[in-house]
């Protein structure tokens, strides 16, 4: 499999299943999209905002439900093999992408793995093991989340600068060079999170400096 990250923004995931790996994954996807639940019980407390419908479809009401959300994905969660076949189907047939959230390791053509991810502002870290092994996904989450702390106020900072150098007519080589060196620079990664334009201040003197050397 290879990882894309997918903008789901105006888009609708249809989750079949309302229990709690059906809450989880409609909480991933709210942030994002318009997210409808299906299913016989809604037992969680927490759906992300998601609309939820209180219906128990079998495999041949699926392809219906399909028709009315018209999504962009289809989340099979539920714990009637059948009616998560006919989901997969369904999406094979439509072109839809699916997540089988039933299903480890192997995958269909089409499916989505929905990763680990550790987000810090606009950074994203996506973390999969090809389904195989959720836990050590989530472990190695936790390990990252360290790791890009302040990356979020970095990524903002330096796209201001790059902005900045390219208004002055700085060369794309020598505005590469330069913001490579801001976000590898300890003193950078030391001031993130002070607060106000300290972090900003750091990185354009990071990068003046490097602009000097070349002239």
């Amino acid at each position: 499999m290879i990882p894309l990250f997918h903008d789901f923004d105006g888009e609708t995931v249809v989750v079949f299943g309302g229990g709690s790996v059906g809450a989880r994954k409609a909480r991933r996807f709210a942030r994002e999209a318009s997210v409808v639940v299906v299913g016989p019980a809604l037992p969680a407390d927490d759906y992300g905002g998601a609309e939820t419908v209180r219906a128990a479809p079998d495999p041949d009401d699926v392809p219906g439900w399909f028709d009315r959300t018209e999504p962009a994905l289809a989340v099979a969660a539920t714990d009637v093999e059948a009616v998560n076949e006919a989901v997969a189907a369904a999406a094979a047939n439509r072109g839809v992408l699916v997540n089988r959230a039933d299903r480890a390791g192997g995958r269909d053509a089409g499916s989505v793995v929905v990763p680990a991810t550790v987000r810090d502002g606009d950074v994203a870290v996506a973390v999969s093991t090809g389904g195989q092994s959720p836990a050590l996904a989530r472990e190695l989450r936790k390990r990252i989340e360290a790791e890009i702390d302040g990356a979020g106020e970095l990524a903002a900072a330096t796209a201001a600068t790059r902005a900045e150098l390219k208004s002055r007519g700085v060369a794309p080589d020598r505005r590469r060079d330069a913001v490579r060196a801001a976000v590898r620079s300890p003193r950078v990664w030391k001031d993130l999170g002070a607060g106000g334009t300290k972090p900003r201040r750091t990185v354009d003197a990071v990068v003046e400096s490097v602009l000097g050397e070349t002239e």
